[in-house]
């Protein structure tokens, strides 16, 4: 453990490095999959709403076992689960890069989700106790600048990747970088568990989440070709149903698959809402600008990666600033802040275009607007989330948080698959801009309600607001 002062020790920067590169990796295969889309539908013939899959099936799958996974690495120790999970998500790459037809390709997106759940929730966990506690959102902002780079190398290197192979080959970079992590993470990740977790998994509980997920999100994809009829609303209703009965469940269950008890602390369930409806946006807006770039203005796809570039690149410089402004005067107003530029890109997103290609007089001016809120907030939402929380609970608390946002990742790539099919067969200017309309509204939500729940000041502050409370307490 870190010792209490505000000294960071160099096991910790190395911890850090080790676990950058995962989410390096973890974007960087998100982002390049992103651009490989219009290559998989041309190679497979797929349709929009079976390419959706591609990236809802590994949301769904991660957003289902993110929690169970959180309570594993508590229970059996971070390092022990964490080092498998990156094994397994290089296993499910080279099943992907190997992908004979699209849903071969969605099953192994389905294998690498289960690795993706298992380092995103002991990811931040594995390495968070080696940071005293004043200082954790620093190193949340570093990895996020991490993520935030990955986002520029996914599309450029991807791009070129594919344009110089096949799109097989965004798959198959995921595999050195994995190896190289299962090499480090022995010697530099020091293993903690949660001293009070017993192991013991509700998979009844798994199992009502991922339904109840996949129901809404099979729902929102199938409008495209059953319209909004009373199949379309049933599977939303019973798929709500389930997340209710869920709830219920883990109000009375003695091992709940969510700990309700984390949602006392006000910035996690603030965290929690508000990353909700950023999620919603996040990767959806990716997508609905790799196919603005290159189905209707087919942009060669060298050109689509580079005019990705710039916005995740200013993100990546911006991240770990916003980190330590996050430690020094709190998360409402960063948030707040980031969330608003990314709501005014995305609007001027949605009026700005034209038939005519335009990217680097239109496009890529108008995405630095997003890309400064990105660095401002993709992190910043992490080390919101566990601001409060105490270290042994960051397991679990870091796969709650993260199982909402990823199953709104995975829903906001279905809403806006739908809206684009709305406007006709193929991807029309019109579709896109519904759809980057829609991704303004969530990061106005996201705005508004970080706004109005997070606590003020930060974590240093409150919990030296907690102290001085607990002094002015008569003994006894």
């Amino acid at each position: 453990m870190a010792p209490d002062d505000e000294t960071i020790p160099r096991r910790a920067w190395m911890a850090l490095f080790v676990s950058t590169l995962v989410v390096f990796l973890a974007v960087v295969n998100i982002s390049s999959v992103n651009v490989a889309f219009p290559s998989i539908r041309e190679d497979f013939g797929s349709t929009d709403a079976e390419l959706s899959w591609i990236v809802g099936a590994y949301n769904l799958v991660v957003g289902s076992l993110l929690l169970a996974a959180g309570r594993l690495s508590d229970s059996l120790g971070r390092r022990r689960v964490y080092l498998p999970g990156v094994a397994i998500f290089a296993f499910g790459s080279v099943l992907c890069a190997l992908a004979p037809g699209t849903w071969w390709l969605v099953g192994a997106r389905v294998v690498q989700g289960v690795g993706g759940s298992i380092t995103m929730a002991a990811g931040f966990a594995v390495m968070l106790p080696e940071f005293p506690p004043a200082r954790r959102s620093t190193p949340i902002g570093i990895a996020g600048a991490a993520g935030a780079l990955g986002a520029v190398v996914g599309p450029v290197v991807g791009s070129l990747l594919i344009d110089f192979v096949s799109w097989r080959s965004v798959f198959w970079i995921n595999v050195p970088l994995c190896l190289l992590v299962i090499a480090l993470g022995p010697r530099y990740l020091s293993e903690s568990k949660d001293p009070d977790a017993t192991g013991h998994i509700d998979w009844t509980g798994v199992a009502f989440g991922t339904v109840a997920v996949a129901s809404i999100m099979f729902a929102i994809v199938q409008t495209e070709t059953w319209g909004p009829d009373a199949r379309v609303v049933g599977l939303i209703v019973f798929g709500l149903a389930l997340a209710v009965a869920l709830i219920r469940r883990s109000t009375v269950h003695p091992e709940p698959l969510i700990d309700l008890s984390l949602f006392r602390f006000r910035s996690f369930t603030s965290a929690n809402i508000g990353g909700f409806f950023y999620g919603l946006g996040f990767t959806a807006g990716a997508l609905v600008s790799s196919l603005l770039l290159q189905d209707v203005w087919d942009l060669p796809v060298r050109e689509v990666g580079l005019a990705f570039a710039p916005s995740p690149l200013l993100a990546a410089a911006v991240s770990p600033y916003a980190g330590r402004w996050a430690d020094r005067i709190g998360h409402r107003w960063i948030l707040f802040t980031g969330c608003m530029l990314c709501a005014v890109g995305y609007a001027s997103f949605s009026f700005a275009f034209t038939e005519t290609a335009d990217p680097w007089s239109r496009y890529v001016p108008l995405s630095l607007l997003a890309g400064v809120g990105v660095g401002m907030t993709v992190s910043t939402w992490s080390s919101a989330g566990v601001s409060d929380v105490p270290p042994a609970r960051f397991g679990i608390a870091g796969a709650t948080f993260n199982t909402l946002r990823n199953g709104a990742y995975g829903l906001g790539v279905a809403i806006v698959v739908a809206l684009i099919a709305t406007s006709g067969d193929s991807t029309t200017l019109l579709g896109i801009e519904r759809a980057y309309a829609f991704i303004a509204v969530c990061y106005v939500l996201s705005a508004i309600s970080v706004v109005l729940t997070f606590p003020a000041g930060s974590a240093r502050d409150r919990a030296a607001a907690v102290a001085a409370r607990h002094d002015r307490m008569p003994p006894g």
